[in-house]
Protein backbone atom coordinates (compact mmCIF):
# COMPACT_ATOMS: atom_id res chain seq x y z
CA UNK A 1 0.00 0.00 0.00
CA UNK A 2 2.78 2.36 0.94
CA UNK A 3 4.59 1.51 -2.27
CA UNK A 4 1.44 2.34 -4.22
CA UNK A 5 1.10 5.77 -2.59
CA UNK A 6 4.77 6.45 -3.10
CA UNK A 7 4.43 5.61 -6.80
CA UNK A 8 1.33 7.83 -7.07
CA UNK A 9 2.99 10.85 -5.46
CA UNK A 10 6.16 10.38 -7.50
CA UNK A 11 4.06 10.57 -10.67
CA UNK A 12 2.44 13.80 -9.47
CA UNK A 13 5.85 15.24 -8.61
CA UNK A 14 7.23 14.41 -12.06
CA UNK A 15 4.20 15.99 -13.75
CA UNK A 16 4.65 19.11 -11.60
CA UNK A 17 8.33 19.38 -12.58
CA UNK A 18 7.45 19.00 -16.26
CA UNK A 19 4.78 21.70 -15.97
CA UNK A 20 7.22 24.10 -14.31
CA UNK A 21 9.78 23.42 -17.04
CA UNK A 22 7.25 24.28 -19.71
CA UNK A 23 6.34 27.54 -17.95
CA UNK A 24 9.99 28.49 -17.56
CA UNK A 25 10.66 27.67 -21.21
CA UNK A 26 7.83 29.96 -22.26
CA UNK A 27 9.16 32.72 -20.00
CA UNK A 28 12.62 32.24 -21.47
CA UNK A 29 11.22 32.95 -24.93
CA UNK A 30 9.90 36.32 -23.76
CA UNK A 31 12.90 37.30 -21.63
CA UNK A 32 16.62 37.64 -22.18
CA UNK A 33 19.26 37.01 -19.54
CA UNK A 34 21.98 39.65 -19.40
CA UNK A 35 25.65 39.02 -18.70
CA UNK A 36 25.15 39.65 -14.97
CA UNK A 37 22.24 37.21 -14.80
CA UNK A 38 19.43 39.78 -14.77
CA UNK A 39 16.28 39.27 -16.83
CA UNK A 40 15.70 41.91 -19.48
CA UNK A 41 13.10 42.55 -22.15
CA UNK A 42 13.82 40.98 -25.55
CA UNK A 43 15.23 43.14 -28.30
CA UNK A 44 12.77 44.34 -30.91
CA UNK A 45 13.53 43.69 -34.57
CA UNK A 46 13.67 46.62 -36.96
CA UNK A 47 10.76 45.16 -38.91
CA UNK A 48 8.45 45.80 -35.93
CA UNK A 49 9.49 49.42 -35.44
CA UNK A 50 7.57 52.30 -36.99
CA UNK A 51 9.11 53.72 -40.18
CA UNK A 52 8.27 56.54 -42.53
CA UNK A 53 5.48 55.44 -44.87
CA UNK A 54 3.89 53.02 -42.40
CA UNK A 55 0.12 53.11 -41.93
CA UNK A 56 -0.52 53.15 -38.18
CA UNK A 57 -3.76 52.49 -36.33
CA UNK A 58 -4.58 53.58 -32.78
CA UNK A 59 -7.61 51.69 -31.44
CA UNK A 60 -9.21 52.74 -28.16
CA UNK A 61 -11.20 49.62 -27.35
CA UNK A 62 -14.90 50.39 -26.90
CA UNK A 63 -14.68 53.83 -28.49
CA UNK A 64 -14.78 55.26 -31.99
CA UNK A 65 -14.29 58.91 -31.10
CA UNK A 66 -10.68 58.50 -30.01
CA UNK A 67 -9.56 56.04 -32.68
CA UNK A 68 -6.96 57.24 -35.19
CA UNK A 69 -5.36 55.98 -38.38
CA UNK A 70 -2.56 57.73 -40.23
CA UNK A 71 1.15 58.05 -40.91
CA UNK A 72 4.16 59.90 -39.56
CA UNK A 73 4.82 63.53 -40.34
CA UNK A 74 8.05 64.62 -42.00
CA UNK A 75 9.51 65.20 -38.52
CA UNK A 76 8.65 61.70 -37.29
CA UNK A 77 5.52 62.49 -35.20
CA UNK A 78 2.10 60.84 -35.45
CA UNK A 79 0.44 63.14 -37.98
CA UNK A 80 -2.96 64.52 -36.96
CA UNK A 81 -3.72 62.41 -33.89
CA UNK A 82 -5.87 64.34 -31.42
CA UNK A 83 -6.46 64.49 -27.66
CA UNK A 84 -2.76 64.56 -26.85
CA UNK A 85 -1.11 67.23 -24.72
CA UNK A 86 1.93 67.37 -27.01
CA UNK A 87 2.97 65.80 -30.34
CA UNK A 88 3.86 62.12 -30.04
CA UNK A 89 7.16 61.07 -31.65
CA UNK A 90 6.69 57.65 -33.25
CA UNK A 91 9.64 57.13 -35.58
CA UNK A 92 11.56 53.95 -34.68
CA UNK A 93 9.28 53.26 -31.71
CA UNK A 94 7.49 49.96 -31.33
CA UNK A 95 3.73 49.56 -30.98
CA UNK A 96 3.86 49.05 -27.20
CA UNK A 97 5.88 52.23 -26.61
CA UNK A 98 3.44 54.34 -28.60
CA UNK A 99 0.48 52.72 -26.83
CA UNK A 100 2.01 53.53 -23.42
CA UNK A 101 2.43 57.20 -24.35
CA UNK A 102 -1.16 57.45 -25.61
CA UNK A 103 -2.38 55.71 -22.46
CA UNK A 104 -0.66 58.36 -20.31
CA UNK A 105 -2.51 61.16 -22.14
CA UNK A 106 -5.88 59.49 -22.59
CA UNK A 107 -5.83 58.18 -19.02
CA UNK A 108 -6.28 61.73 -17.75
CA UNK A 109 -9.86 61.90 -19.07
CA UNK A 110 -10.73 58.24 -19.73
CA UNK A 111 -10.93 55.55 -17.07
CA UNK A 112 -8.35 52.82 -17.68
CA UNK A 113 -8.47 53.07 -21.48
CA UNK A 114 -7.27 50.01 -23.38
CA UNK A 115 -5.00 51.25 -26.18
CA UNK A 116 -4.02 48.99 -29.07
CA UNK A 117 -1.49 50.30 -31.62
CA UNK A 118 -0.87 48.37 -34.84
CA UNK A 119 1.26 48.87 -37.93
CA UNK A 120 -1.28 48.03 -40.62
CA UNK A 121 0.80 48.52 -43.76
CA UNK A 122 4.58 48.41 -44.18
CA UNK A 123 4.60 48.39 -47.99
CA UNK A 124 5.30 52.12 -48.37
CA UNK A 125 8.64 52.05 -46.58
CA UNK A 126 11.54 53.47 -48.63
CA UNK A 127 12.91 51.05 -51.19
CA UNK A 128 16.55 50.12 -51.46
CA UNK A 129 18.21 50.45 -54.88
CA UNK A 130 20.98 48.38 -56.42
CA UNK A 131 22.46 49.84 -59.59
CA UNK A 132 25.70 50.13 -61.51
CA UNK A 133 27.75 47.19 -62.74
CA UNK A 134 25.25 44.42 -61.90
CA UNK A 135 23.40 42.23 -64.35
CA UNK A 136 19.92 43.16 -63.09
CA UNK A 137 19.70 46.60 -61.48
CA UNK A 138 16.53 46.79 -59.43
CA UNK A 139 14.70 48.19 -56.43
CA UNK A 140 14.06 46.19 -53.29
CA UNK A 141 11.35 46.29 -50.68
CA UNK A 142 13.11 44.77 -47.68
CA UNK A 143 10.99 42.86 -45.17
CA UNK A 144 13.69 40.73 -43.55
CA UNK A 145 17.41 41.10 -42.81
CA UNK A 146 19.48 40.83 -45.99
CA UNK A 147 23.18 41.40 -46.55
CA UNK A 148 25.14 42.79 -49.46
CA UNK A 149 26.35 39.44 -50.81
CA UNK A 150 22.81 38.06 -51.03
CA UNK A 151 21.58 41.24 -52.71
CA UNK A 152 24.25 40.87 -55.39
CA UNK A 153 23.35 37.21 -55.91
CA UNK A 154 19.63 37.86 -56.43
CA UNK A 155 20.60 40.59 -58.91
CA UNK A 156 22.52 38.16 -61.08
CA UNK A 157 26.02 39.09 -59.93
CA UNK A 158 28.54 41.60 -61.22
CA UNK A 159 29.23 42.55 -64.83
CA UNK A 160 32.59 42.86 -66.54
CA UNK A 161 32.38 46.63 -66.11
CA UNK A 162 32.70 46.44 -62.31
CA UNK A 163 35.60 48.53 -61.09
CA UNK A 164 36.20 46.58 -57.90
CA UNK A 165 34.47 48.97 -55.51
CA UNK A 166 30.96 49.28 -54.11
CA UNK A 167 29.53 52.42 -52.56
CA UNK A 168 26.50 52.41 -50.26
CA UNK A 169 24.67 55.68 -49.63
CA UNK A 170 22.59 55.51 -46.47
CA UNK A 171 20.20 58.48 -46.02
CA UNK A 172 19.35 59.68 -42.54
CA UNK A 173 16.29 58.32 -40.69
CA UNK A 174 15.04 55.94 -43.39
CA UNK A 175 15.81 52.94 -41.18
CA UNK A 176 16.03 52.27 -37.46
CA UNK A 177 19.57 51.03 -37.17
CA UNK A 178 21.99 53.60 -35.79
CA UNK A 179 25.14 52.00 -37.18
CA UNK A 180 26.08 49.06 -39.36
CA UNK A 181 26.92 46.07 -37.21
CA UNK A 182 25.08 47.17 -34.08
CA UNK A 183 22.33 44.95 -32.75
CA UNK A 184 18.78 46.07 -33.38
CA UNK A 185 17.14 47.33 -30.25
CA UNK A 186 14.16 49.45 -29.37
CA UNK A 187 15.13 53.11 -28.99
CA UNK A 188 15.03 54.45 -25.45
CA UNK A 189 11.87 56.50 -24.88
CA UNK A 190 12.24 60.28 -24.92
CA UNK A 191 15.76 60.16 -26.38
CA UNK A 192 14.55 61.69 -29.65
CA UNK A 193 13.29 65.25 -29.72
CA UNK A 194 12.05 67.42 -32.52
CA UNK A 195 15.13 69.65 -32.20
CA UNK A 196 17.58 66.75 -32.53
CA UNK A 197 15.66 65.30 -35.47
CA UNK A 198 15.48 68.59 -37.37
CA UNK A 199 19.18 69.23 -36.68
CA UNK A 200 20.04 65.81 -38.07
CA UNK A 201 18.04 66.51 -41.21
CA UNK A 202 19.71 69.89 -41.68
CA UNK A 203 23.10 68.28 -41.20
CA UNK A 204 22.04 65.68 -43.79
CA UNK A 205 23.14 62.86 -41.50
CA UNK A 206 23.78 60.66 -44.52
CA UNK A 207 26.46 58.00 -44.50
CA UNK A 208 28.72 56.67 -47.23
CA UNK A 209 30.09 53.15 -46.94
CA UNK A 210 32.89 52.18 -49.35
CA UNK A 211 33.60 48.49 -49.88
CA UNK A 212 36.20 46.64 -51.94
CA UNK A 213 34.82 43.71 -53.88
CA UNK A 214 38.01 41.78 -53.15
CA UNK A 215 37.29 42.07 -49.40
CA UNK A 216 33.74 40.88 -49.96
CA UNK A 217 34.92 37.85 -51.94
CA UNK A 218 37.45 36.89 -49.27
CA UNK A 219 34.69 36.82 -46.65
CA UNK A 220 35.58 39.84 -44.56
CA UNK A 221 32.66 40.59 -42.25
CA UNK A 222 32.99 44.36 -42.47
CA UNK A 223 32.74 44.13 -46.28
CA UNK A 224 29.31 42.49 -46.10
CA UNK A 225 27.02 44.96 -44.28
CA UNK A 226 23.32 44.53 -43.79
CA UNK A 227 21.33 46.45 -46.40
CA UNK A 228 18.62 48.63 -44.89
CA UNK A 229 15.49 50.32 -46.19
CA UNK A 230 16.40 53.39 -48.23
CA UNK A 231 20.00 52.31 -48.95
CA UNK A 232 21.32 53.13 -52.42
CA UNK A 233 23.93 50.55 -53.44
CA UNK A 234 26.07 51.44 -56.44
CA UNK A 235 28.54 48.95 -57.89
CA UNK A 236 30.99 51.40 -59.42
CA UNK A 237 31.82 50.89 -63.06
CA UNK A 238 35.41 50.92 -64.25
CA UNK A 239 36.50 53.94 -66.26
CA UNK A 240 36.47 53.21 -70.01
CA UNK A 241 39.17 53.26 -72.67
CA UNK A 242 38.08 53.03 -76.31
CA UNK A 243 40.00 51.10 -78.95
CA UNK A 244 38.83 51.61 -82.55
CA UNK A 245 40.13 51.51 -86.12
CA UNK A 246 42.33 48.68 -87.34
CA UNK A 247 41.58 46.09 -84.64
CA UNK A 248 39.57 42.89 -84.88
CA UNK A 249 37.01 43.88 -82.25
CA UNK A 250 36.66 47.64 -81.69
CA UNK A 251 35.36 47.99 -78.16
CA UNK A 252 35.19 49.83 -74.86
CA UNK A 253 37.63 48.41 -72.32
CA UNK A 254 36.99 48.76 -68.61
CA UNK A 255 40.14 49.69 -66.70
CA UNK A 256 40.72 48.49 -63.14
CA UNK A 257 44.49 48.95 -63.08
CA UNK A 258 47.19 50.42 -65.29
CA UNK A 259 46.41 49.62 -68.92
CA UNK A 260 49.24 49.73 -71.46
CA UNK A 261 48.75 50.46 -75.16
CA UNK A 262 49.78 46.95 -76.26
CA UNK A 263 47.49 45.34 -73.71
CA UNK A 264 44.55 47.49 -74.82
CA UNK A 265 45.08 46.52 -78.48
CA UNK A 266 45.33 42.85 -77.50
CA UNK A 267 42.07 43.17 -75.51
CA UNK A 268 40.38 44.42 -78.69
CA UNK A 269 41.36 41.25 -80.55
CA UNK A 270 44.68 42.44 -81.90
CA UNK A 271 45.43 44.13 -85.19
CA UNK A 272 43.23 43.60 -88.24
CA UNK A 273 44.63 42.69 -91.67
CA UNK A 274 44.51 46.27 -92.95
CA UNK A 275 45.99 47.80 -89.79
CA UNK A 276 49.00 50.07 -89.95
CA UNK A 277 50.80 49.42 -86.69
CA UNK A 278 53.23 52.26 -87.30
CA UNK A 279 50.46 54.86 -87.01
CA UNK A 280 48.52 54.78 -83.76
CA UNK A 281 46.85 57.92 -82.44
CA UNK A 282 45.68 58.42 -78.86
CA UNK A 283 43.12 61.16 -78.25
CA UNK A 284 43.33 62.28 -74.62
CA UNK A 285 41.08 64.87 -73.06
CA UNK A 286 42.90 67.25 -70.71
CA UNK A 287 40.97 70.15 -69.21
CA UNK A 288 39.25 71.88 -72.12
CA UNK A 289 41.59 70.60 -74.79
CA UNK A 290 42.17 67.32 -76.60
CA UNK A 291 45.76 66.16 -76.68
CA UNK A 292 46.90 64.01 -79.62
CA UNK A 293 49.59 61.42 -78.87
CA UNK A 294 51.21 59.39 -81.66
CA UNK A 295 52.64 55.92 -81.13
CA UNK A 296 54.37 53.25 -83.21
CA UNK A 297 53.56 49.68 -82.24
CA UNK A 298 56.47 48.28 -84.27
CA UNK A 299 58.98 50.29 -82.25
CA UNK A 300 57.27 49.31 -79.00
CA UNK A 301 57.59 45.63 -79.89
CA UNK A 302 61.31 46.00 -80.58
CA UNK A 303 61.75 48.08 -77.40
CA UNK A 304 62.75 51.17 -79.39
CA UNK A 305 59.86 53.06 -77.82
CA UNK A 306 58.10 52.96 -74.47
CA UNK A 307 54.79 51.17 -74.12
CA UNK A 308 52.46 54.00 -73.17
CA UNK A 309 50.17 53.78 -70.12
CA UNK A 310 46.67 54.80 -71.07
CA UNK A 311 44.32 56.95 -69.00
CA UNK A 312 40.60 56.77 -68.47
CA UNK A 313 38.53 57.95 -71.45
CA UNK A 314 41.48 57.73 -73.88
CA UNK A 315 40.48 56.93 -77.46
CA UNK A 316 43.02 54.71 -79.22
CA UNK A 317 42.72 54.59 -82.99
CA UNK A 318 44.83 52.20 -85.03
CA UNK A 319 45.27 53.56 -88.56
CA UNK A 320 44.16 51.54 -91.59
CA UNK A 321 46.07 51.34 -94.84
CA UNK A 322 44.49 53.40 -97.60
CA UNK A 323 42.42 55.53 -95.21
CA UNK A 324 43.05 59.16 -94.40
CA UNK A 325 44.49 59.90 -90.97
CA UNK A 326 42.02 61.41 -88.54
CA UNK A 327 42.83 64.85 -87.15
CA UNK A 328 39.95 65.33 -84.69
CA UNK A 329 38.57 62.95 -82.00
CA UNK A 330 35.81 60.63 -83.19
CA UNK A 331 32.29 60.78 -81.75
CA UNK A 332 31.53 57.41 -80.16
CA UNK A 333 27.76 57.40 -79.87
CA UNK A 334 27.50 53.62 -79.73
CA UNK A 335 29.77 53.49 -76.70
CA UNK A 336 27.87 55.93 -74.53
CA UNK A 337 26.59 54.38 -71.34
CA UNK A 338 22.88 54.41 -70.68
CA UNK A 339 21.81 56.16 -67.50
CA UNK A 340 19.60 53.96 -65.37
CA UNK A 341 16.27 55.50 -64.43
CA UNK A 342 16.03 54.35 -60.83
CA UNK A 343 12.29 55.05 -60.70
CA UNK A 344 11.67 52.57 -63.54
CA UNK A 345 13.81 49.74 -62.17
CA UNK A 346 11.88 46.54 -61.41
CA UNK A 347 10.78 46.10 -57.80
CA UNK A 348 11.61 42.92 -55.90
CA UNK A 349 10.23 42.08 -52.45
CA UNK A 350 12.66 40.51 -49.98
CA UNK A 351 10.61 38.58 -47.42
Amino acid sequence: MKNGKLYYFSKIFICFICLQSCILAQDANSLNISANGELTKPQVSEENLIHFGDLIEVDVVGSFEYDWRGTLSAEGFLDGIGFLEEPLYGLCKNEEEVAEKIFESYGKFLRNPKIVVRILDRSNRPNSILSGAVKTPQRFQIKRPIYLNELLIVSGGLTDQASGEIQIFRPQKLNCLAEVGKKISSPTPNTETRERFVAAREDNGAQFINIKISDLLTGKTEANPQILSGDIVNVLEAQPIYVIGGVENPKQISTRSKMSLTRAIASAGGLSKDADETKIIIFRREANETKIIEANLSKIKTEQAEDLILQAFDIVEVARRGKEERKIPPILENFESINQDKLKLPLRIID
